[in-house]
């Protein structure tokens, strides 16, 4: 059975860090893309940053450029967001997301999801 469990949220204040993590079980997820997205409340799932299989490429979000960083270690099952220099509207659940495809840009591309991780940023 797949699974995805997030962790690492938490309450920070504007500009700081935080690093969430994402551990998968149930198979080999070397050769999937996987994906963080975010949903605020009222507003819909949207999606944050996303790495390829290899770890070589990865993709973010405008709002997020320059300050999250995505990463993964296949070795280990996990994928990784580095987040800096929070700021409050960046207060939501995250989910981690894997897909079949070269990346997972879109809550339709994933197969899979976590249970999501509250990140709460203070002004």
């Amino acid at each position: 059975q797949v699974q995805l469990v997030e962790s690492g949220g938490g309450l920070v204040q504007a500009g700081g860090s935080l690093r969430l993590s994402c551990a998968a079980s149930g198979r080999t997820f070397s050769s999937y893309a996987m994906g963080w997205f975010r949903q605020a409340p009222g507003k819909e799932r949207e999606f944050v940053a996303t790495i390829r299989w290899s770890g070589g490429t990865t993709y973010a979000a405008d709002s997020v450029k320059g300050r999250f960083t995505i990463s993964r270690d296949n070795a280990k099952n996990m994928v990784y967001l580095q987040m800096n220099s929070l700021k409050p509207e960046d207060t939501a659940i995250y989910y981690c997301a894997v897909g079949r495809g070269l990346v997972v840009t879109s809550p339709n591309d994933a197969d899979y999801w976590g249970q999501g991780t509250q990140v709460t940023v203070s002004s």
